[in-house]
């Protein structure tokens, strides 16, 4: 049985999700979310073997989700389902983890093909997406440069929650070099800004 998990901030689509999948003898649905931290509830306690889940979602998006899920539980697949087909959009949650990643203009009976493909050890990507670009995206991703000894242990400090004047004060350094090494962090890992900076530090638990 492929037990799966489902991730949607849209009931009306979640709900055609489950009464697509509802019949199918060899696919029973474990747990509906419609954000990030719920998802991340119901992986953690039934564990299903794959994951469904949308990018854009409310506390904590599909591409935090994935990492997460990923780090915990690397045999679980996860199968992006979201509007987003832009190139940067894709390659995160392919650097993230996901196994499949399906459009949502998709016909939904490509949701049971992902699920299946990605349940047999297989990837499943959109016919829509060109995986040219995504090849080349893993690439770059695979370049990613590694973090500074300083960098990791500011951002350990992020993680704990300090603010840039206390990372300042304990390191014996001035508010503008914590500044500057927040902006170089952002930039090296790939993110968009200061929050996901201390979301990528919650989520990595202090181990750099």
């Amino acid at each position: 049985m492929i037990t799966v998990a489902i991730a949607e901030d849209h009931q009306s689509l979640v709900d055609g999700i489950n009464l697509l999948l509802k019949y199918e003898e060899d696919i029973s649905i474990v747990g509906m979310a419609n954000d990030g931290e719920a998802l991340l509830e119901i992986v953690r306690s039934k564990q299903p073997k794959v994951v469904l889940t949308d990018i854009k979602m409310p506390k904590i998006d599909g591409i935090a989700a994935t990492r997460i899920i990923k780090k915990e539980f690397p045999h679980i697949k996860v199968v992006a389902f979201t509007m987003f087909d832009q190139e940067d959009a894709i390659s995160q949650m392919v650097a993230a983890g996901v196994s499949g990643y399906i459009l949502k203009d998709s016909p939904l009976e490509e949701v049971m093909n992902a699920i299946r493909s990605v349940a047999e050890g297989s990837t499943f990507f959109d016919a829509a997406i060109d995986l040219t670009n995504l090849n080349k995206a893993s690439d770059r991703t695979e370049k990613k440069p590694v973090l500074s000894k300083s960098e990791r242990e500011i951002l350990k400090l992020i993680g704990e929650g300090k603010a840039t004047s206390e990372i300042a004060k304990l390191r014996f350094t001035a508010v503008s070099t914590v500044e500057k090494h927040r902006k170089n962090m952002i930039r090296k890992l790939g993110l968009s800004g200061k929050g996901e900076l201390l979301r990528y530090a919650l989520e990595k638990k202090y181990d750099f």
